[in-house]
């Protein structure tokens, strides 16, 4: 038996901002999050037992390394405090939050702090489509396209377009959804951004194609930002929300999670599982796995915030969630089951597609949205009466893979 991980909450940055065009650079993200989670929840740094920082790209995009030390140069404070940085690619936030889960449940510390950061606006849009790129297997695919994560996601569209049949509208639909819900995300990056009905359609001008099946709006967003949650044992929880005058339902819960790794390329992993349910089983796994540490099932949810560096990842992930057969995602699209208000409402804060994606900050983002939701804190974009959230954070073309089950402390 382990003991149980709570959610005090947390912060995230504006993701609209610009950091470099303010003359900022990633160290003024790590502050800013630091300060805003520990101001927030009324914690002095003294609190904290260990930290965790989750960061991709900082070699690529900012010339720095080492950024587990990064916390205590920009908050003095929190020298001395045991701090690493983790690298899963996109899945960064998600392992860097295992990490943290893992030390509290081993009773070495009552309360860690979980930071995902990556500043990707400081350099041109086709050097940061470069060091993006090294995620997947330098060398070895995406050979000849322009853009790597557009070519990879584009055949993992042409996948269900084999196995299944497939249908851009669908997508389409998931895009407008992200953006919608994004215009009631204060923190969203996109919250300002206006378009046309022609934007979501296969119009070329208003919507070009990027890669294969993948257009504008398909993608998720090149953003600066950072997130922060503070997990803690039972005891911290209850002393804290005590002297605070909180009942134990103003914090979240870690119920389950789910951690499975594959190979770098994606054509090994298309092709291993054609005579799978699944087209990627490891993620199916990672989900199931979740559910399973939680003891609940899809019937519980109340709503998903995944990972949808593109759209198309958003609809596999409809059907490894198991809200349709596999296959079937576009009927969950067509019902209106994942939207704000459906059945099981995936993404409502507008997911990467609207709210950004900072590398390093999406795991930790996802899980911080889903602490807000289940403690009713998710205001506009609160899904009613949500008890109960998941989590999916892929890395790579589902390389590294990590799913929480959230819920109500």
């Amino acid at each position: 038996m382990t003991r149980p991980v709570f959610i005090l909450g947390g912060a995230q940055t504006d993701f609209a901002r610009s950091y470099a065009r303010e003359g900022k650079e990633v160290a003024d993200l790590v502050r800013d999050v630091t300060l805003d989670a520990l101001g927030g929840l009324q914690l002095p740094p003294t609190s904290i037992g260990t930290i965790h920082v989750g960061n991709a790209f900082g070699e690529l995009f900012n010339g720095q390394g080492h950024l587990g030390a990064m916390p205590a140069t920009v908050v003095p404070e929190l020298t001395g405090v045991p701090a690493s940085r983790h690298e899963a690619a996109c899945a960064s936030g998600g392992v860097a939050l295992l990490a943290a889960m893992s030390e509290i449940e081993a009773g070495r510390y009552e309360a860690a702090l979980v930071l995902g950061v990556e500043q990707e606006r400081n350099v041109p849009g086709d050097m940061a489509a470069k060091h993006l790129a090294a995620a997947g297997w330098v060398g070895h695919e995406g050979e000849g396209c322009r853009y790597l994560w557009p070519h990879m996601f584009a055949r993992v569209a042409d996948e269900y377009a084999r196995r299944y049949g497939f249908d851009h509208a669908h997508l389409a639909s998931l895009a407008e959804k992200a953006f919608a819900s994004a215009r009631r995300n204060p923190k969203a990056q996109t919250r300002g951004w206006a378009f046309t009905a022609a934007s979501f359609s296969e119009d070329d001008a208003a919507n070009p194609v990027i890669e294969g099946r993948i257009r504008r709006q398909d993608c998720s967003q090149v953003t600066d930002g950072a997130a922060a949650v503070v997990l803690c044992s039972g005891d911290f929880a209850a002393e804290y929300t005590k002297r605070r005058g909180l009942p134990m339902s103003a914090v979240a819960r870690m119920l389950g999670w789910g951690h499975t790794t594959s190979g770098l390329p994606l054509e090994p992993k298309l092709t291993a599982s054609r005579g799978e349910a699944y087209v990627f089983p490891a993620v199916r796994r990672a989900i199931t796995d979740a559910f399973g540490r939680a003891g609940v099932d899809l019937a519980a949810l109340h709503g998903i915030e995944t990972h949808d560096c593109f759209t198309v990842s958003e609809y596999m992930a409809i059907d490894h969630f198991g809200i349709t057969a596999p296959g079937e995602s576009w009927r969950a699209i067509e019902d209106g089951t994942v939207q704000l208000g459906g059945r099981l409402p995936v993404n409502p804060s507008g997911g990467l597609v609207g709210v950004g994606h900072p590398v390093g900050a999406t795991g930790v983002r996802m899980v911080l949205d889903a602490a807000r939701q289940v403690t009713g804190r998710a205001e506009a974009n609160q899904v009613e009466g949500a008890r109960t959230f998941a989590t999916l954070n892929l890395g790579g073309s589902a390389a590294t893979v990590v799913s929480f089950v959230v819920g109500r402390g």
